[in-house]
């Protein structure tokens, strides 16, 4: 198998489990492992000693730098060989040494990981985690088992995230936070362990949030936080925040995204 200017894309050094089903189109370098299980869709590239295990679903435009584990086991101490999975959506970047472990039982038996996520060196996504779409995972972020972050959130580095936390939507940490509660949407946070520090304004307004969006977001922000409120008073008080909205309904929708992601945080709210 060869390109058009007689580069081969499977390099001789790689190995290919015959069970592995690869797309023609496929790139894979010098020493690679692909184990059986793994499924891989078009136009990924596999780095130089990248290892990748199955059950693993791959979709297309995936890039795994050198010395990537994908698929690996997970490191659950109850893992009895199960047959669990690693489902990657597609058009997502990851660095050198991420490792990406597949589900457990006792959980979904899945660790999903969306669209157009930029996943930096080092990053290490636990089982059964679910890490959405068009996020930033920056170097040595380290997420728990059980993890849930949301679309367009992005991790500072060495940020290390509690098992069976969640981080909503355009949130955002600092740099060396340890989040050992779940990070409200649009929120910023930061620290050890992660407190907030306002919201995520400037990221809002490069995603094409406009004024009036994020103004209704600061209020809902400083009746969280600002207004000595607990917090079913404030999911209340928010919720009361759409009936000054009736044909707003970017607005309305924003904080019922807040508000659902409050109702559901099982492990308390950063505060």
């Amino acid at each position: 198998m060869s390109s058009a200017n007689d580069q081969p894309l499977i390099h001789p050094t790689a190995i290919i489990d015959p069970a592995a089903r690869l797309d023609p189109s496929i790139r894979v370098g010098p020493y690679a492992i692909i184990g059986a299980g793994v499924e891989m869709d078009a136009n990924c590239v596999v780095g130089a000693h990248c290892v990748i295990e199955g059950p693993s679903t791959i979709g297309p435009g995936n890039t795994f730098h050198p010395f990537g584990r994908i698929g690996g086991a997970p490191q659950d101490k109850k893992y009895a060989g199960e047959d669990t999975s690693l489902v990657v959506g597609k058009d997502n970047m990851f660095r050198e040494y991420v490792t990406l472990n597949r589900g457990t039982v006792q959980d979904r038996g899945e660790t999903t990981i969306g669209d157009d996520n930029w996943i930096m060196a080092y990053v290490h996504v636990a089982h059964d985690c679910i890490v959405g779409s068009h996020t930033i995972l920056a170097n040595t972020t380290n997420l728990a088992g059980h993890v849930t972050i949301s679309d367009w959130v992005i991790l500072g580095g060495y940020t290390g995230v509690h098992q069976f936390c969640k981080v909503g939507a355009h949130a955002m940490t600092g740099v060396v936070s340890v989040v050992l509660h779940d990070i409200p949407p649009y929120v910023m946070a930061s620290g050890d362990s992660a407190s907030p520090h306002g919201m995520n304004t400037e990221g809002l307004r490069r995603r094409g949030f406009d004024k009036e969006r994020i103004s209704q977001l600061r209020k809902a922000y400083k009746l969280l936080y600002r207004s000595s409120l607990s917090l079913e008073d404030a999911i209340d008080a928010i919720k009361k925040l759409c009936d000054d909205l009736p044909g707003n309904t970017q607005s309305m929708a924003d904080l019922k995204l807040m508000t659902d992601f409050l109702a559901d945080a099982t492990r308390g709210i950063v505060r």
